[in-house]
């Protein structure tokens, strides 16, 4: 009688443990893989400052980004690059001149080639990223690097750009050397921020290729 019921109770705990591990595993299942979602392609930056490019001032320059929009033409429009030589490829047209002209004044000599296609086309050329016109800040401030020539530019103006003076930079002299690499002139930012109006003569405005040098 014993052994019946020994056996019966080892033939229960059987039973109990393989429902167990039939029913439920040892270990839980590895979470599922999560994949991010593509990023989409970056697009054209427009120019690093963010300032607004007036059309009807601003001359364009070699390796200047523009776009061009014909409205309801896609074979027309598109983002070009201009060339070293100062041109852009149009289809149908050819070679362009696009350096040294306005985005208004390139617009519409666009607009006169592109009407022996189509009939009064809606051409505009808008100036996306500035590569032609830079200036650089280099030496003792914050954020050093080259900039966007976009509009009229003070060295004042440049030095606040690139976030300011470091803690010992010397403000009383800031030398602006041109593009020549001879010409060399200075300006004392503590003295203009003291006397202001009486000292905007010495606040030089930037050219093409300068760069601020603060000691």
């Amino acid at each position: 009688m014993v052994r019946r019921w020994t056996f019966a109770v080892l033939i229960v705990s059987s039973g109990i443990a393989l429902a167990q591990q039939t029913g439920r595993p040892d270990t839980a299942p590895p979470p599922p893989e999560v994949h991010e979602a593509p990023k989409p392609p970056a697009t054209l930056a427009p120019d690093a400052t963010g300032l607004p490019i007036d059309p009807k001032t601003y001359v364009i320059g070699p390796e200047d980004i523009i776009a061009i929009k014909v409205w309801r033409d896609q074979d027309f429009s598109g983002v070009k690059g201009v060339r070293p030589d100062g041109k852009i490829t149009m289809p149908l047209i050819g070679d362009v001149q696009a350096a040294g002209l306005t985005p208004d004044r390139l617009g519409a000599q666009l607009k006169q080639a592109i009407s022996e296609y189509i009939k009064q086309p809606d051409v505009s050329v808008e100036v996306l990223q500035v590569n032609s016109k830079s200036y650089t800040v280099t030496g003792e401030v914050n954020h050093p690097g080259r900039f966007p020539l976009v509009v009229k530019k003070t060295v004042f103006d440049a030095i606040n750009d690139a976030g300011g003076f470091r803690d010992f930079a010397n403000d009383k002299d800031i030398v602006i050397l041109r593009a020549d690499g001879k010409t060399r002139l200075h300006f004392n930012y503590k003295d203009f921020v003291k006397h202001g109006e009486s000292k905007k003569n010495q606040n030089v405005i930037l050219e093409n290729g300068d760069t601020v040098y603060v000691k």
